[in-house]
Formats: structure tokens, sequence, C-alpha cells
């Protein structure tokens, strides 16, 4: 009776993932435009709080709204497997040289700015774990948009006072390194 129950929460999330969610998350949760966040291969936990913080209001988007207005909170945990089950597209470099710099402050951070390296939270490569989102292959568009919104305040949820802490600190520069290395992998 369980996998019977699987298997149909399984065919509902991908038919909400295919419909709902394809025009801005792209098919298999892999994003082509820039604004929008891939979903593939994200961990279960993280895509869960991120879907349920929307549907709560905790966390807030214009674009999620009307896509989150028909779906209920039994179709998080079917919508968090179907795309952490997805194949992650390769990464797109549109400057090698930054993505170089880019690696360097994501593995060393700034000492002397007091900006943490990235991979002590996000992993090697930016895979992320349970607790903190794979970045690996975002565009760099939508990276850059959420250090803003960390940095401005405008986004309040999930590790917010760290990430204010450390957006505020990175320098324009870093943060455009930081997302072009994360772009390509």
């Amino acid at each position: 009776a369980m996998a019977v129950l699987a298997s149909v929460a399984h065919a509902d999330a991908q038919q909400i993932a295919t419909t709902v969610c394809l025009a801005c998350h792209g098919p298999g949760g892999n994003s082509v435009v820039p604004a929008f966040p891939s979903l593939a291969g994200q961990q279960v936990a993280y895509l869960s709080k991120q879907l349920n913080e929307f549907m709560s209001g905790k966390r807030t988007n214009e674009a999620m709204a009307p896509a989150l207005a028909d779906l209920k909170p039994g179709d998080v945990p079917g919508l968090a497997a179907y795309f952490a089950a997805q194949k992650p597209a390769p990464g797109r470099v549109q400057d090698a040289a930054l993505a170089k710099r880019g690696e360097e402050f994501y593995n060393d951070g700034n000492v002397d700015s007091g900006v943490p390296a990235c991979i002590g939270c996000h992993q090697p490569a930016g895979a992320g774990n349970a607790r903190f989102p794979r970045l690996a292959g975002q565009q760099q568009a939508y990276i850059l948009q959420q250090l803003a919104n960390f940095k401005s305040e405008a986004r309040t949820n999930d590790k917010a006072r760290v990430m204010r802490v450390v957006a505020d600190r990175m320098t324009e520069d870093e943060m455009k390194a930081a997302a072009e290395y994360l772009a390509s992998l």
C-alpha cells in the first residue's frame, strides 16, 4: 500500500513540476532563466523548507506567489523528492578568470574583511548538505540577487543573520567572482 501511495505522490509531483514549476525552473528543474534558481539535485530537506516557507509567507517572492496558490502542504514532500532526484545540468562559465578568482574566494574567504570561506557551509564544489543549499550550477544573476537580498535584509528566512553578515562584508567584486565560480560548477 505504501509503494502505491509513493508512486501516486511521485506522479502528482511530476505533474506539478512539469506544469506549474516548468516555466520558471526549467525542464527537470534546470532553470534557463537567469533570475530563477535551478532545483535539480537540490537537497530534499532544503527544498521542503523553502516551499513550506514560501507557502507560509516566511519567504516571499512575487513570481512564487501565484505558482503556489494551488499547492497544498501534502504536495511538498513529493515535489522536493522529485527535484532532488533530477540531474543538474552542467554550469555555464562566462568569464574563466573571474571563476578562478571566485574559486579561491569560495575556498578561502577574505581574512582581512572577515568573510568566512563559503566552502565551510556550502561544501566542496557547492554541493551543499541538508542544512545549506546546493549552489553548484546556479546562474550568476540568481546568486547575485540572493546575496543582495541578504545584504539588504529583503531575505529573512534561512540562516539570514549569518548570510546578512557575510553578504554585508563581501565586496561587489567578491560577489561576482563567487557567483561566476558557482555557475561554472
